[in-house]
């Protein structure tokens, strides 16, 4: 180790480091960017300001990840975001189906790391943004402490994905922060900005765990005292227990009158001091004595930020959007959280902690909510999106910001592949060119019908070893009674069949039935009824069949309701069927569902119920048979480019007696091809929480788990015994020249058939 004397100043090293992309922020947005734009060849610069990736998501702030599914307490059925966040939740639950944060954290380590075109800067806080002319930002300056260096990084384009906007801030992108008066957009739910407030807070997360022994606990001189009597919420069971900790304390909300930015170090003082008086009322107010033998195990220690600026895009998205479902031409995202506010007391409010209304469905979010006018090598995205503050209580959620981050990728990557700039695919001619490379890389567009004409699946004559028929659903023994009113939902083309199901009574009383469809093509909500019958039951078992008159001129999913009636029981099933489930009209206090949602008039919110399905293993299927059977799996469906259910299962499954389902692609002409893309069904329906909650599955039960394909001459050109992932891409190490590919399969379970949604050869 070399000594130095004296000297008067020195300085920290410095190196310049150059990319075609630089993505400031590592969080889920700032990951799928870079992840989406590496993978298109791309050299991409990522630099985060934490010592480790997923923002809100890691395991310093303990948030758990989620999106449209909205914790499968809305009627947004199979929308759980596809594409790389897709690819990052399955793996997680594959890896960590338990929760664990720190487990969290390796998971998006390895995927980046994985990527060479990734230069990873970690503990690097971008504090400066350099300009070669008004409109162009050249480099963008970073400084890690830990390894005392600054970073110039220098790009052709930069993507902020930072959370509070720094880079579009410092680089002069115009934004806003807080609430718009309510007449600049004609929001019906836009905040009261006195009573309520404009700004959400921000949230630090604890917990805890059971030693066994018993632990005393001595709270801090700063933590609140008596938080019972200045909390009111610890007075009510929907929002405060003993055995609640991490996420289920979202309601520990500070910040909201304050600035969120700059103020952000006093927020989180306040923060701990009420989580410690929290605890410190747990511990030692003598209430619980159960609790004796715990202790705190974690707790947060920077806070989980909701709220800050906003981006003005050239697009801003608003209530009307969300609610209304309304359709872009330069959709390339969506979203399906509530529009989630909550007042800016945070946990220092009276009543409700948030105010959750849904739309009936997903909607689209355009690419112009993703660039602005002023700078035009920068993309911004997350919860910096150009929104209205009403249409950010839906938008800011994690994974409807990576599915925003993903199109962001792809659009700078595509800006490097064809010298353009991110404004050139706002036109129309040219915005098709992202939203094809996006579909093809597993992100879902809703209500966008696209086709890639480079894919040979379309010129290919493809056969099955079988074909799975729809005919309903074996029973399995078990019983389901009627507590809540229960439907069986999947497509129908033509004529309703007749229904017949076995139930059971202990007395004489009626079944009430419904055929109901949604008014709403991308929605899942049963807001129109059909038909409708009734059924006299005497007591004990026996068969019934409903006859409902109803003819559909397209594929449409439909709804067979049996309403609530306590003393009636459905046969159940155990059998699992790609884009077919069963819903139950029930609540899911999470996401303030009471079955139904009555917003106050005026607020431009709709009313109507919530038909949601139960998480595996209590989820199962009612146990009915149709007459006649329904070809809902034809091989036609895998030309349609669709990867998930919508309007039908736009896919193909095996027969279960098919002991090797087999799909054959034949050509007119031998073709050669380097790439193969395979879309499974990893059931886009469950909610993915990534930390937590933890989930039954590993493997998602409809996922095919081992395939091979051959080509004409039998060779096997590529094989896969462990699949979990819905997106297989298989780059082969040499081209192959073949007229007839062969994908053979097994069935994931007995009772569950092999299926596939999609092919994209190249």
């Amino acid at each position: 180790m070399n000594s130095q004397g004296f000297v008067s100043s020195r300085a920290t090293r410095r190196i310049t480091l150059d990319a075609d992309i630089v993505v400031i922020g590592g969080g889920l947005t700032g990951v799928c960017c870079a992840l989406t734009a590496a993978r298109r060849g791309t050299k991409v610069i990522l630099a985060q300001d934490r010592p480790v990736l997923g923002g809100n998501a890691s395991s310093e702030v303990r948030l758990w990840a989620l999106g449209a599914t909205s914790h499968m307490g809305n009627n947004n059925r199979w929308s759980r975001e596809g594409g790389v966040i897709d690819e990052i939740m399955t793996e997680n639950v594959y890896r960590n189906k338990e929760g664990n944060p720190v487990i969290f954290d390796t998971v998006l380590i390895d995927l980046v790391c994985a990527e060479p075109n990734i230069t990873l800067l970690l503990d690097t806080v971008v504090h400066k943004v350099c300009k070669s002319t008004d409109n162009t930002i050249e480099y963008v300056v970073g400084y890690n402490p830990i390894n005392e260096t600054e970073y110039r990084l220098q790009g052709s384009f930069f993507a902020d994905c930072s959370g509070d906007g720094l880079v579009s801030y410092l680089a002069g992108q115009p934004f806003r922060m807080g609430s718009e008066d309510k007449n600049v957009y004609d929001e019906g739910f836009s905040p009261d900005k006195d009573t309520y407030g404009e700004l959400m807070g921000h949230t630090i997360l604890f917990y805890m765990k059971d030693t066994g022994e018993p632990v005393e606990y001595y709270a801090p001189e700063f933590a609140l005292k008596d938080a019972e009597k200045h909390i009111s919420k610890i007075q009510n069971n929907e929002y405060f227990s003993i055995h609640h900790h991490g996420c289920k304390y979202w309601w520990i909300e500070y910040g909201g009158r304050l600035d969120t930015i700059y103020d952000s170090e006093e927020i989180k003082r306040e923060l701990w001091k009420v989580v410690y008086g929290i605890w410190d009322y747990i511990k030692n107010s003598g209430n619980f004595p159960e609790m004796a033998t715990y202790t705190l195990e974690w707790v947060g220690t920077i806070p989980g930020k909701r709220e800050s600026r906003r981006m003005l895009g050239l697009y801003t998205l608003t209530q009307q959007d969300i609610i209304e479902q309304r359709t872009h031409y330069d959709a390339v995202s969506y979203g399906g959280w509530a529009i989630d506010l909550h007042p800016s007391n945070g946990v220092y409010a009276e009543g409700r902690a948030c105010n959750q209304w849904h739309s009936k469905g997903v909607y689209q979010i355009p690419y112009r909510c993703y660039l602005g006018d002023h700078i035009d090598n920068l993309m911004f995205g997350g919860r910096i999106t150009s929104t209205s503050h009403v249409a950010n209580g839906s938008t800011r959620v994690m994974c409807t910001s990576a599915s925003g981050g993903q199109a962001i990728g792809m659009a700078l990557a595509l800006c490097v592949k064809n010298k353009r700039k991110p404004a050139d695919y706002v036109a129309p001619e040219m915005i098709t060119e992202l939203q094809k490379a996006l579909t093809e890389a597993g992100q879902y567009i809703p209500m966008t019908e696209l086709c890639n004409d480079a894919n040979l699946l379309n010129s290919a004559k493809i056969s099955a070893g079988s074909t799975y028929t729809f005919g309903g659903y074996p029973s399995n023994g078990s019983w389901h009674r009627l507590t809540y009113s229960t439907a069986a939902l999947f497509p129908v083309l033509g004529e309703m069949p007749k229904v017949t199901l076995t139930v059971r009574t202990d007395e004489p009383t009626q079944l009430k039935a419904e055929l109901r469809t949604s008014s709403r093509p991308a929605s899942y909500t049963p807001d129109t009824t059909v038909d409708n019958a009734v059924i006299d039951l005497v007591a004990g078992e026996q068969e019934v069949t409903l006859e409902f008159k109803a003819t559909f001129e397209k594929s449409e999913y439909v709804f067979v309701c049996f309403m609530a009636n306590d003393g009636v029981q459905l046969q159940q099933t155990d059998t699992l069927l790609t884009g077919t489930t069963t819903v139950l009209n029930q609540i899911n206090l999470a996401v303030s569902n009471y079955g139904r949602q009555d917003p106050p008039e005026g607020i431009g919110i709709e009313s109507f119920e919530f038909w949601c399905p139960l998480r595996r293993p209590e989820g199962k299927n009612v146990s009915f048979s149709l007459t006649p059977h329904l070809g809902i799996y034809s091989t036609d469906l895998l030309k349609n480019a669709e990867t998930r259910p919508v309007g039908a299962t736009n896919a193909w499954a095996a027969a279960l007696d098919d002991k090797v389902p087999s799909l054959t692609l034949e050509w007119d002409e031998p073709k050669t091809i380097s790439s193969i893309t395979l879309f499974f069904d990893t059931d886009y329906d469950q909610a993915m929480e990534t930390v937590q909650m933890g989930h039954y599955d590993n493997v998602m039960p409809y996922c095919v788990r081992h395939y091979s394909i051959a080509d004409d001459k039998g060779n096997v050109i590529a094989r896969c015994d462990d699949n979990h992932l819905a997106m297989n891409v298989i780059k082969l190490t040499e081209p192959v020249t073949t007229a007839r590919l062969r994908i053979d399969m097994h069935h994931p379970a007995e009772n569950i058939p092999a299926s596939l949604f999609h092919i994209v050869i190249k």
